[in-house]
């Protein structure tokens, strides 16, 4: 499935939803017109193979008991920790696993762009690395970030199937002027997602795997609300992107992801857009609530 036209990439960074006053930083003008790009592995320097080692030993020595097992089980697929790994090299491991593949980008690309490639299985994954001086924080998603937190669960196939049907989802949305809806489905699933497990609330969402502090925060802290997922409740409740999330959707499980997507969200969309929004952080009667893990 092509991406829509106003997808195509003319040259420059694209306007993207939720961005801030800067554009995204990226050599655009060098990508093909669905926002692909050669990774470049050649250029990346000592020093920066050197930075993405240390936030792969960092995050790794975290995931003991705040991780779900499945993504523990998939960084492995990685690679070597001490070098930025070569996407070539990972396909080799993961479109045998769940005919998954994962693409180079320049950097954030618009949603028809993003859905359009998810659709057809194919993951975009920014092509350059944080300084130094954002080892601990880093606005945009950078390699570390796409790499480390979205990958190793596109090992596991029912996730893998999810993504998918994200993808084919999100096409429809764009045409139903439904976007924001869609995009709050996969901020609090893909990026900041937890899941309960018999040993414990445990993170799936790449957004917490890849953060130095809210890995901890999301499973441990007592201060955010953690509820069980709900699809409309969570199409209507806002988020922040500049502070830890205050409030977590749990699934019980990852084939209950797939499940949400199966059926025609446009009947769902209506019903959300007749209810009012909620506030991150809000609780409503009655509501299941996790305590920390």
């Amino acid at each position: 499935m092509n991406a829509p036209a106003k997808a195509l990439n003319q040259g420059v960074a694209p306007v993207t939803y939720g961005v801030g006053d800067r554009p995204p930083r990226g050599d655009y003008a060098s990508a093909a017109s669905d926002y692909t790009c050669a990774q470049r592995w050649d250029q990346y320097t000592p020093e920066q193979h050197a930075l993405y080692a240390r936030l792969h030993q960092r995050q790794t020595a975290q995931l003991p008991g705040l991780a779900c097992d499945e993504f523990i089980q998939a960084v492995q697929q990685l690679g070597p920790a001490d070098r930025v790994p070569r996407f070539d090299d990972v396909n080799e491991r993961l479109v045998p696993a769940t005919r998954w593949q994962i693409v180079a980008v320049p950097g954030l690309i618009p949603e028809e762009a993003f859905f359009a490639l998810l659709a057809r299985r194919k993951f975009p994954v920014t092509e350059w690395l944080r300084k130094p001086e954002e080892f601990d924080y880093v606005v945009e998603p950078d390699v570390f970030h796409d790499l480390y937190g979205h990958v190793p669960l596109l090992f596991n196939p029912t996730f893998a199937d999810y993504m998918q049907a994200y993808g084919e989802g999100g096409l429809k949305a764009s045409r139903l002027d439904a976007c924001e809806l869609l995009a709050r489905l996969y901020w609090y699933t893909v990026e900041f997602g937890l899941i309960d497990t018999p040993q414990g609330l445990r993170a799936y969402g790449a957004g917490i795997l890849s953060s130095a502090g809210e890995l901890r925060h999301s499973v441990r802290s007592p201060q955010p609300r953690r509820v069980a997922f709900d699809l409309q409740r969570l199409m209507r409740t806002r988020y922040k992107i500049d502070a830890f999330q205050s409030t977590y959707f749990v699934i019980d499980a990852f084939q209950q992801l797939f499940d949400a997507t199966a059926p025609d969200f446009t009947p769902v969309y209506a019903e959300v857009r007749g209810k009012p929004q909620i506030e991150a952080g809000a609780v409503l009667p009655g509501e299941r609530e996790f305590a920390a893990g």
